[in-house]
């Protein structure tokens, strides 16, 4: 880790304007700058430290939904009496995410901007050729060992996943990133790869994310986060899937459901096909599988991931069966 300038913010304007700063990064909860700055992947030359602004750590919950500061702590947002009630899935994708050490430091904006576990980008000095760290110099993980990586978004260019679990309910839900004064959905703030899998989000140069907003809905009060993972606590998923669900006024018709993927994509992954399968319907364990399987429309595997897709709309069965028991509106 080579030496670098620090630099406490006094105001959102004052972080803005510092970050503008050719080599400046943030520090909020730090839980993934210093893992990239150990292993060589980040070397900033200043670090704007974030973590007194305490405008950016709200947490407020109304009729109309749910803004959360950028600053909130991973684990107050999770124990949040009414982040547990009107959105179950947010709360559980939080408490099943890192360890509680972790949870207790990192930032609910730092969470959406964690980066890929990739070895292949984590390991500079063994693997040169990464487009997320040195654009244009390939990627080792085609053709490598590639267990853990994305089947879903994936190009030519990067089969990186994205490992966080928060984003996951984020999208389900419709959530919006609050960047200062502009409002940009969870779903379009996240970048495919494509050609330039380097650049990962909207955010440009200077730009801090100061909250998130999830709008009520019943779906999100009835809702959950299903993670399945190599062990049972501090890994990332394997696959994951954030369902929501409402039902007719009949207690059997779907009248709105919401499924999310994580670990099988290069981003927070919105399954609508499956949406669109099962509104309307009613649900048994058949007409389930039949629509969870449409999850895996342009999947594509790169050997060693193969699993992920069987594994995948397993999840997602398994979750929305859940959420039908529990409501009672499963044949």
């Amino acid at each position: 880790m080579r030496d670098f300038s620090y630099l406490r913010a006094t105001s959102a304007d004052d972080a803005q304007k510092a970050a503008l700063q050719a080599g400046a990064v943030l520090l909020a909860g730090g839980t993934t700058l210093l893992d990239l700055a150990k292993c060589g992947v980040t070397e900033p030359e200043t670090v704007v430290d974030i973590t007194h602004l305490s405008s950016l750590d709200g947490i407020a919950v109304d009729e109309g939904g749910a803004t959360i500061g950028a600053l909130a702590r991973m684990s107050e947002v999770a124990d949040h009496r009414e982040i547990k009630a009107a959105f179950p899935a947010v709360s559980e994708s939080l408490s099943l995410a890192a360890s509680a050490q972790l949870r207790n430091m990192a930032t609910m904006g730092g969470n959406l901007l964690q980066r890929t576990r990739c070895s292949y980008f984590r390991e500079p000095g063994v693997f040169a050729a990464c487009n997320k760290r040195n654009p244009g110099s390939g990627c080792s993980a085609i053709g490598g060992v590639t267990r853990n990586h994305a089947i879903l978004g994936t190009s030519d260019a990067c089969i990186a996943t994205y490992p966080g679990d928060l984003a996951v309910a984020l999208v389900a839900f419709d959530a919006t990133v609050e960047i200062g004064s502009r409002r940009v959905p969870v779903d379009d703030f996240f970048l495919l790869p494509g050609n330039t899998p380097d650049r990962e989000t909207v955010l440009e140069k200077g730009d801090i994310i100061t909250a998130i907003s999830i709008p009520a809905s019943a779906a999100a009060r009835n809702s959950t986060y299903l993670k399945v993972r190599d062990r049972q606590s501090y890994e990332f998923a394997a696959a994951s899937a954030a369902v929501g669900l409402e039902f007719e006024a009949d207690g059997r018709t779907v009248r709105d459901i919401r499924v999310a993927l994580g670990g099988v994509a290069t981003k927070p992954w919105r399954a609508r096909a499956v949406e669109q399968a099962l509104v309307g319907k009613a649900l048994d364990a058949e007409t389930v599988e039949k629509a969870s399987s449409l999850a895996m429309e342009g999947a594509v595997s790169q050997g060693g991931n193969h699993y992920k897709i069987e594994l995948a709309p397993r999840v997602i069965t398994r979750a929305i069966e859940q959420l039908g028991l529990k409501v009672g509106g499963l044949a």
